[in-house]
């Protein structure tokens, strides 16, 4: 540990909540810059909507959303107009604080009005969502599952998904909301923190009875009852890759201002924590993602009052010690170190055992003597293939990873890419942004940025001048910066610029769905820019 510092290089830097180390030019680091910012309930709300307006079946596991204050107007008006349109609709909404956690400033409502009774969204933003009424029930009580996701790299994008997580329970039987009711958090809200304030929380030694239980327990009753827990799995394995490829176009941009291409620095991995909440017909609902998850592995236990000691917590540390011993060891910069290093063995191995064969045969044909290693051995096979193939290996020290059990974090992508590459058309957009940024370091694009990409993509023309493009951008980005979106910088967000291309997408090609109008209008300014970047090749040989 390190509290006032580092002084020497590492292979791995463990930090406690964000990326904060400007001096770290080596290593890997277990946090990705900008991740804080990028899951806060607003940004992914955002996130997920835009990918929503283009792929709205594969995105339907997040609630509806609206962002307070400035869609209150907005969340207001649907309401009303999805009332008259259903009289017998009766919605309950839960308001979540965009930078609240462990359940702190969380409500529910049945009346929009009730909205701005709080007082505070002016000053705290929030977040309004649909709230699930019919959750699965296990002992008649509402839960949801807490998993762990290791986001190995950004990019190629490389993902892991622990076996196992955790079952967090409320400590009350859970009835539909009414207004009654709506107040009672133990009920409503899953989160830990609240519940264990509550006199029916259980600390239980068995992973599979008590407040808070292990996933696995959950499938096993589930499949006990006839339930199709791989599709569920599969569901669940889907939904954390469209998120991730929700949440890495911005990701990349705070990568890249952070951690310039060209310049040293480290590479970032990180844990992440998926709350989800299954539905009474077992289709998974993602209700959050967590930067900093929890990795406690003992609670609290109040021996007298005000006097508390921690004691183990069984189920938090058969799920959470096996996710961060198998992320060191995927992580595990020796790794590639050892293996190279068994390869040169083996190599050597092979290579003096063909020249010992070769020098025997010779002295039964001749009685010269020979020098050792004059003679050099035909290649036969690969080095990986003499790894296996190979009859006598090298004596060597047991693998440290002999001794460990198998990995508790299985890889879904690249995996299962073929399934998802066509959803990051935005991961295309954000490439786009990022090359016309200029300035590196920076997170915004100024109006000259804005301009040459335009004009580099030629698209521009009679019926959109480039006076036109000038008003587009400062309305775009005027309105987005009114948001309180990131005031460091002046210019224009990713999201802006999303915003802005998808415009330009819908004015170029009117006639079809808007994903197939992006991803037409992405093609045409890579296939432009790889022109462009051919012909200033041919120029520059000339």
């Amino acid at each position: 540990q390190f509290p006032f510092g580092r002084r020497l290089p590492c292979d791995i830097y463990w930090h406690g909540v964000s990326f904060h180390d400007k001096n770290i030019f080596s290593g890997q680091v277990n946090k990705f810059p900008g991740m804080m910012e990028t899951v806060r309930k607003i940004t992914l709300s955002r996130a997920m909507r835009t990918m929503q307006d283009l792929f709205p079946l594969e995105y339907n596991f997040y609630p509806r959303s609206w962002i307070l204050p400035e869609e209150l107007p907005l969340f207001m008006a649907e309401v009303r107009m999805m009332k008259d349109n259903n009289p017998s609709w009766k919605p309950t909404f839960i308001v979540k604080p965009d930078g609240g956690c462990q359940g702190d400033g969380i409500y529910l409502i049945k009346d929009p009005n009730d909205i701005r009774l709080t007082g505070s969204i002016q000053i705290r933003p929030a977040v309004v969502q649909e709230y699930i009424c019919k959750p699965l029930l296990v002992d008649k009580l509402k839960f949801d599952i807490r998993l762990y996701v290791l986001l190995k790299s950004l990019e190629p994008l490389e993902i892991y998904i622990a076996k196992d997580g955790l079952s967090r329970f409320c400590t009350e039987p859970y009835q539909e909301p009414t207004l009654k009711n709506l107040h009672q958090v133990f009920m409503h809200l899953t989160n830990y923190s609240l519940n264990i304030h509550s006199g029916n929380f259980i600390h239980s030694d068995s992973v599979n009875t008590g407040s808070k239980r292990t996933f696995s327990s959950i499938l096993c009753r589930l499949s006990s009852r006839g339930a199709d827990v791989k599709k569920l799995w599969s569901d669940i394995i889907s939904l954390v890759i469209k998120t991730i490829i929700a949440l890495t176009p911005e990701l990349k941009v705070y990568y890249q201002s952070d951690i310039p291409a060209g310049k040293p620095g480290p590479t970032c991995f990180q844990i992440l924590g998926f709350d989800i909440l299954l539905m009474k017909n077992l289709k998974p609902v993602l209700l959050e993602v967590n930067a900093n998850p929890s990795m406690r592995i003992e609670h609290e236990q109040e021996l007298s009052p005000g006097v508390f000691e921690n004691v183990p917590s069984p189920v938090d540390e058969k799920v959470k010690v096996a996710v961060i011993r198998d992320t060191l060891r995927l992580m595990d910069p020796q790794k590639k170190k050892r293996k190279d290093t068994h390869l040169e063995d083996v190599r050597t191995n092979q290579s003096a055992k063909g020249r010992l064969r070769c020098i025997t045969s010779l002295r039964k044909e001749t009685n010269h003597s020979l020098e050792w290693g004059c003679w050099a051995t035909p290649q036969t096979c690969t080095v990986e293939q003499a790894v296996e193939a190979s009859e006598e290996p090298p004596a060597t020290a047991p693998s440290p990873e002999a001794a460990l059990p198998s990995l508790c974090l299985k890889q879904v992508f690249p995996k299962y890419a073929k399934h998802f590459s066509y959803l990051r058309l935005v991961d295309r957009v954000a490439a786009l942004f990022i090359r016309f940024l200029g300035v590196k370091g920076t997170t915004k694009l100024g109006p000259t940025g804005f301009r040459t990409f335009i004009r580099n993509c030629k698209l521009s023309n009679s019926n959109f001048s480039m006076a036109a493009v000038d008003i587009l951008y400062i309305d775009i980005t005027r309105r987005w910066n009114s948001m309180g979106i990131d005031h460091k910088e002046s210019g224009m967000c990713l999201q802006a610029f999303v915003e802005a291309f998808f415009c330009l997408a819908q004015k170029k090609y009117k006639s079809l769905p808007l994903h197939e109008q992006v991803a037409s209008l992405i093609e045409l300014c890579e296939c432009r820019l790889a022109a462009l970047h051919g012909k200033r090749l041919v120029c520059g040989c000339g």
